[in-house]
């Protein structure tokens, strides 16, 4: 085994292949390590996200170290059948790439038995290992930018099914009309690490029971459900760029390929609750650069925290003042709360007393926008009921957090090296510490991209395969350009990590906006540990 450090409270543990991965997934499920927060394998990888107060990094690493991957028994999982109309728009071109006939690849798939092996990619997506060893194809060299939901795909030696629109590069050999991911089931995921899955070419006999589909095929994935308002509420008069629910996330759902996501300051979503009297993780309105408003529909009490920011009130009688951020403020009926651009930092949270009248998926009334769970953005005209969250005592008026940046500041990151700083050439670790790198306008909740004059080189052409990726972790593509991972971030990834931003410093990652300069300052070495396995 190899560990390599990704943050401060997260390691990857990498091993020879797919069976030795899980192996050792199966082994720390059926015996648990205190402070283990979540697994996440991949093709030769397991992810550890850890509590570092309950366990260090040096008593993981042992503890870890001495599971028997060997002769630990793998229990065989629930089986699923997903039946298939093989006529996937590659088909034919596989069939040639194998020296096999269009009949025959079927016939080989179907009486193929797979594994799920790991999620990734988008919820509900499975990569599906153990099937017929011809079926070692290419990705094609050309992604499409549009796969429909339920296709039936090959890419290596792995299989999947699409569970929803989305670009795509592996081989589409079918369809199947079963969804892969369902937010009306129990569990919205319909094959999890461990299940086996049989295809059954349909028309045929299934030799086993199919499983039970939901009543929509393929539905758009839906989430919280804004409760209409019988009582006081806020309606909503601007939305600015974006204004979302967002809360503390849904830590605890990789199985399903699903991130935690959540508040990108998540300090500030605390404090704005603090203000208003909500439980510290309550649902809050996520403002992008403001140009934001509301009006109150009877008494309400909200508070703004976050960025610097502008608050106007119009009173219903019609006059303006000014008011203060961070302190809760009481609106009567009819007042109107304006939001306007940042002075500093880029994101602002908006809580009422009482919360949001908005119902939980997956534990979280929060939107991840790459994954596409939660409610759509806020819209003109959307009533915002008041919710039934026990109150508390309001807190005292706060100030602004110092330093907040604005376009053209820099801001100083930590970085913890690792896992994959070995994949880029030797200087590149001096490259990422002493340039500043430029936030781009293709930033976003799913990481900022930023522009360095001089690109981070690979020092090798080799492929990565898959691996579990963390929050601040910072992507470096063939670009050379790297991404920084923010909430949004996808769960798995096949580009080097150089390293992961700080914990401690993701909420100020978060309020970084578009112009703006970072720079990294590492504040460890890249040291990998390896034992034998």
């Amino acid at each position: 085994m190899r560990f390599l450090p990704v943050n401060l409270n997260a390691l990857l543990v990498e091993l020879d292949d797919l069976p030795q991965t899980l192996a050792l997934l199966g082994a720390l499920q059926a015996d648990p390590v205190p402070g283990v927060q979540e697994l996440l394998p991949a093709a030769r990888t397991v992810l550890v996200t850890y509590d570092s107060h309950t366990v260090s990094r040096a008593a993981l690493t042992a503890r870890i170290a001495a599971c028997d991957i060997h002769t630990h028994t793998e229990r065989p999982g629930e089986l699923v059948e997903i039946p298939v109309r093989y006529s996937g728009e590659d088909l034919a071109e596989v069939a040639q790439m194998l020296g096999l006939s269009p009949d025959e690849v079927i016939q080989r798939h179907t009486a193929s038995l797979y594994t799920a092996a790991f999620v990734g990619f988008a919820p509900g997506f499975a990569y599906l290992s153990g099937g017929d060893a011809v079926f070692d194809v290419p990705r094609r060299k050309t992604p499409r930018t549009h796969v429909p939901a339920g296709a039936v795909a090959l890419a290596s030696t792995f299989c999947g099914v699409y569970p929803k629109v989305s670009p795509g590069g592996w081989q589409i050999i079918g369809q199947t009309d079963v969804p892969m991911w369902d937010l009306a089931r129990e569990v919205p995921a319909l094959v999890q690490p461990g299940s086996r899955v049989r295809f059954v070419e349909q028309g045929a006999s299934p030799a086993l029971p199919r499983p039970q589909a939901a009543a929509a095929v393929h539905p758009e994935p839906k989430g919280p459900t804004k409760i209409p308002a019988q009582g006081p509420a806020l309606v909503v008069r601007q939305t600015g760029l974006l204004a979302l629910f967002q809360d503390l996330g849904r830590p605890g759902q990789a199985g399903q390929g699903v991130s935690a996501s959540g508040a990108m300051d998540r300090a500030a979503l605390r404090a704005a609750n603090r203000l208003v009297g909500n439980p510290p993780g309550a649902a809050c309105i996520e403002l992008a650069y403001g140009g934001f408003e509301v009006e109150s529909r009877g008494d309400t009490v909200v508070a703004l925290t976050g960025a610097d920011v502008p608050l106007t009130l119009i009173s219903a009688a019609g006059p303006r003042w000014p008011l203060s951020s961070h302190a809760p403020l009481a609106l009567a009926d009819g007042d109107r709360l304006q939001v306007g651009p940042p002075r500093a930092g880029m994101r602002s949270y908006l809580a009422l007393r009482g919360g949001f009248a908005v119902e939980p998926v997956l534990g979280s009334c929060g939107t991840d926008v790459l994954a596409g769970i939660g409610p759509a953005p806020l819209a003109v005209g959307d009533v915002l009921g008041v919710g039934a969250l026990a109150q508390g005592v309001v807190g005292a008026a706060g100030s602004p957090v110092a330093d907040l940046p604005a376009a053209g500041d820099t801001v100083t990151l930590d970085v913890v090296l690792g896992p994959r700083t070995d994949w880029l050439v030797p200087q590149a670790v001096e490259l990422l510490r002493a340039q500043a790198w430029q936030v781009t306008p293709q930033s976003n909740r799913v990481g900022l991209r930023l522009q360095g004059n001089t690109p981070l080189a690979h020092a090798t052409p080799r492929e990565l395969p898959s691996e579990g990726t963390s929050c601040g972790a910072i992507q470096v593509p063939p670009s050379g350009q790297p991404v920084l991972f923010l909430a949004d971030h996808p769960m798995t990834g096949g580009y080097p990590v150089i390293g992961a931003v700080a914990p401690y410093h993701l909420d100020l990652a978060g309020q970084i906006p578009v112009g703006a300069f970072v720079r990294f300052h590492p504040v460890s070495v890249f040291d990998p540990v390896e034992t034998a396995s």
